[in-house]
C-alpha cells in the first residue's frame, strides 16, 4: 500500500502538536523564549521545588522537552524521544500533585497529558508520514521501546525519589548538602 491512511495523518497531527508544545516549553527552560526563565531562572526555580543543582535540573528538563518535542514533531527515534519527554513531565507532574489533578488549581493535569502523549507516540510509533519510516525504522525498533520507557522510568524514579527526600530532609529541617554554601 503506498497511499497514506487516516492513521498516519493522525499519528502525524499528534506528534506535531504534542511535540510542538514540547519543544515550546523546552526552549522557555533553554534559552528563556516565550517569557520563559532561561537555564538561570528555570534553575532557581528548579531548586525551590526539590530538584537540585538546579541549573542542571533545568537544563535535563529543556533538552527532554525540547529535543524529545523535536524529534516527535520529525517522526524520529520515536521511542526514546517519547520516553524523553514522558519522563521530563513525570518530574513536572510531580511538582504538581499536591495541588491535585486540574491545571486550574496548579494541578498535574497539563503534564500527565502531555506525558502520555509522548508515551503513547513511543508505543505506537511515528507512522508512516515520519523520518522513522523513511530511514527504514533505523531508530524505531521494537525492542527499543522498552528499553526506552524502562530507562527512562528507572531515571525518573531515582530523580524523583531525591527530590521527596531533599523535601521531606527540608521540611524536618536538616540541611542537604546540595543545598549547602
Amino acid at each position: 500500500m503506498t497511499g497514506y491512511d487516516r492513521r498516519d495523518v493522525g499519528l502525524l497531527l499528534l506528534r506535531l502538536g504534542a511535540g510542538g508544545v514540547l519543544v515550546a516549553h523546552g526552549t522557555q527552560k533553554l534559552f528563556g523564549w516565550f517569557g520563559g526563565g532561561g537555564i538561570g531562572g528555570t534553575g532557581q526555580f528548579m531548586e525551590s521545588v526539590g530538584y537540585a543543582p538546579g541549573r542542571a535540573s533545568a537544563t535535563a528538563a529543556g533538552l527532554a522537552e525540547a529535543g524529545g518535542g523535536t524529534l516527535l514533531a520529525l517522526g524520529l527515534a520515536t521511542p526514546a524521544a517519547g520516553a524523553a519527554a514522558a519522563g521530563a513531565m513525570a518530574g513536572a507532574a510531580a511538582v504538581h500533585a499536591p495541588a491535585g489533578f486540574f491545571n486550574q488549581s496548579g494541578g498535574y493535569e497539563y503534564a500527565a497529558t502531555l506525558g502520555l502523549a509522548a508515551t503513547g507516540l513511543a508505543v505506537a510509533g511515528p507512522g508512516r508520514l515520519s523520518l522513522d519510516h523513511a530511514l527504514g525504522h533505523r531508530f524505531d525498533r521494537g525492542w527499543m521501546v522498552p528499553t526506552a520507557l524502562a530507562a527512562t522510568a528507572a531515571g525518573v524514579a531515582l530523580v524523583v525519589g531525591a527530590r521527596a527526600q531533599r523535601l521531606r530532609k527540608a521540611k524536618e529541617g536538616e540541611q542537604d548538602p546540595l543545598f549547602e554554601e
